[in-house]
């Protein structure tokens, strides 16, 4: 896994409630389990809890798009987890 420079941020600001770190961690879980799934494609639980995982990530960023947009974007690109949408 690739070091984030965000983790530090996080851990400084030690706010484990915050959308920002709720988001990060879940970013953290979803890779980790995506690599597992790789390797176990039939492991249908851990599918199921990545999906979950997945729909409070979303939930979670629509939430802070709405209500900060600039944290929003920030988080994106730190986190690196959404491309541009091109049309």
């Amino acid at each position: 896994m690739v070091k984030n420079p965000f983790i530090s941020v996080i851990s400084q600001e030690e706010n484990r409630g915050s959308v920002e770190f709720q988001v990060f961690s879940f970013t953290n879980k979803i890779r980790r389990l995506t690599s597992h799934l790789e390797l176990h494609r039939k492991d249908y639980l851990s599918q199921r809890g990545l999906r979950k995982i997945l729909g409070k990530r979303q939930r979670l960023l629509a939430y802070l798009s709405k209500k900060n947009r600039v944290r929003y974007k920030e988080l994106i690109g730190q986190l690196n987890i959404r491309e541009p949408k091109t049309h």
